[in-house]
């Protein structure tokens, strides 16, 4: 029986500026920071699953989009009560905006949605979900 989604794994080219933005910004909870021989590894807990952020000793290179034809997974999403205002708060701290605040298109799921990138150049979507879900 599946229990839940438990995490998705990302790598970070430099883990406490990556920690700031989901976690600070965000509001992710730091739940384990931990060395080990190929770097440094955080689970971030977004209250229904985690980001597992591995930060290699190795250089990271940013982030590449995933073309509309090719497999990968395109963007992450984090649900809050009011994207506005969230996306307001990150662009004041300097986050780029790849799309403001507007209504959604698949309103059965989704009532207003944005798009921003982390430090790494990773989408993160952010949405308000429709009443119901």
């Amino acid at each position: 029986m599946l229990l839940g989604l438990e995490h998705v794994g990302m790598t970070s080219s430099n883990l406490d500026r990556t920690i700031d933005f989901y976690c600070g910004l965000l509001g992710l909870t730091l739940a384990l920071r931990k060395k080990n021989t190929r770097g440094e590894i955080a689970f971030l807990d977004t209250g229904s699953g985690m980001l597992e952020i591995s930060s290699p000793y190795a250089p990271v290179t940013r982030s590449r989009d995933v073309p509309p034809h090719e497999s990968g997974i395109r963007h992450i999403t984090f649900a809050f009560d009011d994207v506005d205002a969230i996306t307001i708060r990150l662009q004041a701290a300097g986050i780029e905006i790849l799309e403001a605040p507007r209504p959604a298109i698949f309103t059965e799921m989704l009532t207003r949605v944005a798009f921003v990138r982390d430090p790494d150049g990773v989408i993160v979507e952010l949405v308000e979900r429709a009443e119901g879900r």
